[in-house]
Formats: structure tokens, C-alpha cells, sequence
């Protein structure tokens, strides 16, 4: 079997663009269609189904892919990942069933979450292969799934809405296609990084009797090159290593290392999802579908930030773990200076051209939102530049700071929901999410900037 070795960033970043430009281009494209086909009112049903589910799975996925990305060491096995996303993912439907029973939506509405519910559940399962495969840095296979995956997703959304008429139908039709993904690509992508690892490691081993790290040991040793039982005959692997496993004091020890980003995620989620339960709660459904469709937009410059991040985030970590703090800084704030770019050319965008953009994209009463448009790309440049801070922050292992700053960013965007929105509006929404930005990327700055000094200290004192 042909050994699948990393690519370059260069190659990477590459076809991570141009996965999410195709994967963001069909989800958008659900907005379209349910703009085109439908009313306001079932886009404001679709955008609050997203609302509800997308905190609870975020919460349970435990930002598991970032930290098996960055997890230079490695740590832990992927068998460990999958068992505690298996145990995440069932805990996250039981929860948004929960909610949905709780919480008092109309029927309809409420199918419409747990149908999306149980998609983000398949994807959930996704994520935690392409978290394998980022390690490796083949992101070539991710940005293939995503290619499938998008077209797919439209595709059976569009018949689903087409035969029933309802968004509870596109939603089922969206489930089944992230199903199809799930066991025809992501699986057997797994099953191939797995494969080309084992066979390296089998092929060190005979060279040298020896490899770098033990993969699934904990110890607090710091000895690289201890002899060590063969890959192919050690016990703590699965002979199948697509099986989960679940060893609770190895489950125990990476729910304490990834609980933090868990709820970081939770909050990154609610902070960008508050300003949809009041606009769905103050304006109502069509109020909630103009301002959903009208920020989605915002994810024509997310995906370059997520392609670029994900892209960087192994080297990143890899600097931060040598000691390479030059390396980290000026990686890191080049990336900053993209977000910062992506910002300034979509308010630009806005300004000019914003009334044309949207009336042609959706409906004309979308346009004569133009201001709002402004509104969310100036929000849009901040959470461009806030994100790509964030990842860094994971990158150095920075995780137990991110759980009282994002509680801070949350905190103060849900104050500024319920001060502006009564009295503004949508537009209030827009500038309650600036906020949020401006807080986020203040102290993850500082954060950053901590990190750095704490890394020069350690490099002087050896």
C-alpha cells in the first residue's frame, strides 16, 4: 500500500479553499432555494433550526477535531476520539430533543430541529475522521468529501422541499445526504490514513527497534526513545482501529483536556446564534429568515479564514511545541492581516453594491435591508480576524483561558441583543454581533500575547 504523505501548506491551503468554497457555496444555496421556493417564514424555520441545534452539538463535539489536529504529541489514539464523539453525539440528540419538547415551537417547526438535529449528528461523526486526516495533513481528502458532500446536501434538501413542500422535508432530505457522506467517504478516508500510519510506524520500527512517542500513553515520561512493543502486537490498540474504544481513565483524562474548548464552542456558537432567539422571539420568523439569509453572506470570507486556519493550525502548533516562537508570531498574525483584508473588502462590497447584491440574490425585500448588509460585513471583518486569534490560542494549548473569555464575549453580546434589538431591530442584531467581535478579539490578543512571552521565557531559561 502506497504511504499517504503530508502535503505542503501551500497544497493544503489549496484544496481546504476550495472544498469550503464548494461546501459553502451549496449551503448558501439551501438559502436560496428556500428564499426562491418558499417565503421568509421557512428560512427563518431552517436559520432557527441551525440556531438550536448547532450550540448543543458544538457543546458536545468537544472541539475534538482541533485538538486531535494539534495534538503533535500524539497522545491519544484515534479510537479514543471516535468513542468519546460516539458518547458526545448521543447525549447531543437527546438534548435538542429536550429542548425542541420544552421549549414550545410549533410542530412543524419542531420537526424541522430534529431533523437537522440528527443531520449535525452524522456530520458530527465526519468531523472526527477529518480531525485524523488534518493530523496528517492530507486536507486534499477533506476538501473531497466536502465536494461530494455540498452538491449532495442541495440536492436532496431541494427534493425534499420539492415533494413535501415544507422545510421539514428539505431538512429529512439533508440527514440522509450527510448519512451517504459519512459511510461512503469519510470511513474509508479513515480507514486509509489508519492503514498508511501503522505501515510507517511498522516500517520505523524494524529500522530502528524504536519509535518517536508511544501513541495512547500517558505517562508523565519525557524519554522519546524508549523500546517499545511492536505496533502490530500492542495491546492498547484495536485490531481494528476504526472501532471505538472506550477506556474510561483515557476517556476521563481527554474529556479534562477537551471539556474547556467544549464549552468555548458552546459559547462561540451561542454568541453568534443569541441574536437569532431574539430576533425569532422580538420580530418573529420573517424577521428571523431576512436576517438569516442576509448573514450568511459573512461565509464567503469565513471560508477563506477556515481553510487558511485549518490549513495552519498542525505548523502552528508544531512551532509552538519546538519553541519556535518567531515562527508562531509571524505565522499567526499574517493570518491576522488576511481577516483584516477579507473585513475591509466586504464592507466595501457592501457599501457599493449591497441593494443590487441582494435583491438579485434573493427577493427584493431582502434588498431594502442594505444597511444591515453593512452592518454584518463590518461584524463579519472582526470575527474574520477574532477567529483566526483563536485558533492560535489552540495551537499553543491554550484552552482553559478561552472558557471565561467567550463566556465574556457571550455575556456581552447577549446584553447588547437585549438593549438594541427591541428598539432597532434586525440592525440592533448586526451591531450586538460587533460587540461580541470587538470583546473576542481584544482579549484573545492578550491572550496570544501572554502565550508568546510565557513560550520566549521558557526558550531563555533553557
Amino acid at each position: 500500500m502506497q504511504q499517504l504523505k503530508p502535503l505542503t501548506l501551500r497544497r493544503n491551503f489549496s484544496w481546504t479553499f476550495t472544498g469550503n468554497l464548494v461546501y459553502a457555496g451549496s449551503q448558501w444555496g439551501m438559502l436560496v432555494l428556500l428564499a426562491k421556493l418558499g417565503s421568509p417564514e421557512m428560512v427563518g424555520q431552517f436559520t432557527l433550526g441551525l440556531a438550536v441545534t448547532a450550540p448543543v452539538i458544538m457543546f458536545t463535539n468537544l472541539q475534538l477535531r482541533a485538538i486531535q489536529a494539534t495534538d503533535a504529541k500524539q497522545q491519544y489514539v484515534f479510537a479514543d476520539y471516535l468513542g468519546l464523539r460516539l458518547i458526545g453525539t448521543s447525549l447531543a440528540l437527546l438534548i435538542i430533543a429536550g429542548i425542541t419538547l420544552k421549549a414550545g415551537y410549533r410542530w412543524e417547526t419542531s420537526l424541522v430541529i430534529l431533523a437537522i438535529g440528527l443531520a449535525k449528528a452524522f456530520e458530527s461523526i465526519s468531523d472526527v475522521f477529518y480531525g485524523l486526516i488534518q493530523q496528517h495533513e492530507r486536507m486534499d481528502r477533506i476538501a473531497i468529501a466536502l465536494m461530494i458532500k455540498g452538491p449532495l446536501s442541495l440536492l436532496f434538501l431541494s427534493i425534499g422541499v420539492l415533494i413535501t413542500k415544507t422545510v421539514v422535508g428539505g431538512a429529512v432530505g439533508l440527514a440522509v445526504a450527510w448519512a451517504v457522506v459519512l459511510i461512503a467517504c469519510d470511513i474509508r478516508n479513515g480507514a486509509l490514513i489508519l492503514k498508511s500510519s501503522q505501515k510507517t510506524e511498522e516500517e520505523n520500527f524494524l529500522e530502528t527497534g524504536f519509535i518517536a512517542s508511544e501513541v495512547g500513553d500517558h505517562s508523565d515520561s519525557t524519554d522519546n526513545s524508549t523500546p517499545l512493543t511492536p505496533p502490530w502486537q500492542d495491546g492498547k490498540k484495536s485490531k481494528n482501529q476504526l472501532l471505538p474504544r472506550w477506556d474510561l481513565k483515557t476517556l476521563g483524562k481527554l474529556i479534562w483536556l477537551a471539556l474547556p474548548l467544549g464549552f468555548v464552542m458552546m459559547l462561540i456558537s451561542l454568541n453568534s446564534n443569541i441574536p437569532r432567539y431574539f430576533i425569532e422571539r422580538y420580530l418573529g420568523e420573517r424577521q428571523l429568515g431576512i436576517f438569516g439569509a442576509i448573514s450568511y453572506l459573512m461565509v464567503a470570507g469565513q471560508m477563506v479564514v477556515s481553510a487558511l486556519a485549518e490549513s495552519a493550525s498542525p505548523r502552528l502548533a508544531k512551532y509552538y511545541a519546538a519553541g519556535n516562537s518567531t515562527a508562531f508570531r509571524t505565522l499567526l498574525f499574517k493570518l491576522v492581516g488576511v481577516g483584516a483584508a477579507l473585513g475591509g473588502t466586504g464592507v466595501l462590497v457592501a457599501v457599493v453594491a449591497g441593494r443590487e447584491i441582494l435583491t438579485l440574490l434573493y427577493r427584493p425585500e431582502y434588498g431594502q435591508q442594505a444597511d444591515l448588509f453593512v452592518w454584518l460585513m463590518v461584524a463579519a471583518g472582526m470575527g474574520y480576524m477574532s477567529s483566526f486569534l483563536g485558533y492560535g490560542m489552540t495551537a499553543a494549548r491554550y484552552f482553559r483561558v478561552q472558557m471565561p473569555l467567550f463566556a465574556l464575549v457571550t455575556g456581552s453580546s447577549a446584553i447588547s441583543c437585549l438593549w438594541l434589538i427591541p428598539t432597532m431591530g434586525v440592525r440592533g442584531a448586526a451591531i450586538a454581533l460587533i460587540v461580541g467581535a470587538v470583546v473576542q478579539a481584544s482579549f484573545s490578543l492578550g491572550a496570544i500575547a501572554h502565550a508568546i512571552y510565557k513560550l520566549d521565557r521558557y526558550t531563555e531559561r533553557k
